[in-house]
């Protein structure tokens, strides 16, 4: 029985609306600001009353600049606005402030990973400026629709991809990068919970060997990864199903039911004509130097891929651990201000992957609120490192006493608290004729082959000890005592 992908071949395009960071709004001075008391954040100039004029928020071009850099996008010279021209209760003026012909950012690319782990490279089409409208509120009142118009004219940037994916996995390892790209350069907290990114998907499938592409259909609105993945996978089932059994697939534009896990529609065939834009007015052409450009691009941070190739390369971490602390920005700031004190990369790395990431789990905190300084974990790594403390003391005890006191120093704690490691070998040998004494038939079987058991007497040593045995020289006299 052949499946979908013996027969057709998905073509997917991915639009994505970023909210940017910033205090004012795109075309007003009215603030911005996530939970605020509705309808609070607005003006007559967001509200589009009669005799008001839009101005631009020269934040909004920076940081469109800074991801068109950062995409290797080609940044216009000359950017003029249109109005696009549409009717919704929460749209106050009738229509959005956009860019129709001349989008900021033309071209560009994307590098993710496909659905089998290889490197794919996703084209861009444009970057564009425009302003959000505001909220619309269904389920807090049984009759009747809430409209909040804080959000009207939050500053967005969308960024329209090329058809270029081919399943759900690739658009979710797309939009997994974008939103690590947009805080990176900072211009976004890119949380989808928040509205802060949101994602319209375009699906058709073809069959193999034609050109030119299928109907397609629009999913719009999807506000997390997972749905996003999960409506692709399901329109393309549903158009093949729809193939096969003799019908057509028509232009729609479509929802998603996260409940169901399934799409349906909105409204029939919606093209660009039909929201009638024409040259925004009231807002003059905004002229982009090279000076500025230039500018921007010296104030750009080191980019997720630069540090990942860093991390491998020169660092030589597994990409595994790479890929997980340049994940986030701040992680991996953290990690770099480590390596300056600790003993090496690798002991860095596998602190921050270890005991600071289950301690931010289990507090439910950010790595930005971690309060153990860079230098005093370094210092401790030195410690455990160099032999004078054990890992376990450091895991168990030191650590959690410098999160107690952070600006304390970790070897005058180890040394008042009497956890340096113990290193007297006639000390050593007690504790491990002890340990063998105790467990005859575990050493009888050690000395058969049985070699895992080594563990079960280095734990009775540093049970001895509390901790504060030498781990090499307890090895080196267990194995004597066991040859």
């Amino acid at each position: 029985m052949s499946s979908i992908k013996d027969k057709y071949e998905a073509i997917i395009g991915l639009e994505i609306h970023v909210q940017l960071k910033s205090k004012t709004k795109a075309y007003s001075s009215d603030g911005v600001a996530f939970g605020g008391k509705p309808n609070t954040h607005v003006s007559p100039v967001s509200l589009g009353h009669p005799g008001t004029l839009p101005f631009m928020n020269a934040q909004t071009i920076d940081s469109a600049i800074r991801l068109g850099l950062a995409c290797r996008s080609n940044i216009r010279y000359e950017n003029q606005f249109a109005r696009k021209n549409y009717f919704y209760a929460d749209l106050p003026k009738g229509y959005q402030i956009t860019q129709d012909k001349t989008p900021i950012c033309n071209g560009g690319e994307v590098l993710i990973k496909d659905a089998d782990g290889n490197d794919k490279t996703i084209r861009l089409t444009r970057i564009h400026m425009e302003e959000d409208s505001g909220k619309s509120i269904h389920d807090l009142d049984p009759d009747f629709s809430l409209i909040d118009l804080n959000r009207a004219g939050t500053p967005l940037l969308e960024i329209v991809s090329e058809a270029d994916f081919r399943d759900g996995i690739e658009a979710y390892n797309y939009l997994n990068e974008m939103r690590k790209l947009v805080r990176y350069l900072d211009i976004s907290d890119g949380n989808m919970e928040e509205g802060s990114l949101r994602c319209d998907v375009n699906v058709s499938i073809r069959p193999w060997g034609q050109e030119t592409f299928g109907t397609k259909v629009e999913v719009k609105n999807l506000n997390s990864f997972r749905h996003v993945q999960k409506a692709i996978d399901f329109e393309i089932q549903r158009q093949y199903d729809e193939l096969e059994s003799g019908g057509v697939i028509t232009q729609q534009t479509r929802s998603f039911d996260p409940v169901k896990g399934s799409t349906f529609v909105l409204r029939e065939k919606e093209d660009a004509q039909e929201y009638r834009y024409f040259p925004e007015p009231d807002l003059p052409p905004v002229y982009v130097e090279d000076e500025r450009i230039e500018e921007v691009r010296k104030s750009l941070p080191e980019l997720p891929k630069a540090r990942l190739e860093r991390y491998t390369s020169k660092l030589q971490l597994s990409e595994y651990d790479a890929r997980i602390l340049t994940e986030n920005k701040d992680v991996a700031q953290y990690f770099d201000d480590l390596c300056d004190h600790a003993p090496n990369a690798k002991s860095a790395a596998n602190f921050i992957l270890g005991f600071v990431k289950a301690h931010l789990n289990e507090t439910a905190t950010d790595i930005t609120d971690f309060p153990i300084p860079a230098n005093a974990a370094g210092a401790t790594l030195k410690l455990v490192e160099s032999g004078k403390i054990s890992n376990t003391i450091a895991q168990q005890k030191l650590y959690p006493a410098l999160i107690a006191n952070p600006e304390a120093d970790p070897k005058t704690i180890a040394e008042e608290n009497n956890w340096m490691v113990q290193g007297d070998e006639d000390q050593l040998r007690q504790w491990a004729q002890a340990a063998v004494e105790a467990f005859p038939e575990k050493a009888d079987a050690y000395r058969n082959g049985k070699k895992g058991l080594m563990g079960l007497f280095m734990g009775e040593v540093m049970k001895a000890s509390r901790g504060k045995a030498d781990p090499k020289k307890t090895s080196a006299i267990l194995q004597e005592l066991l040859s």
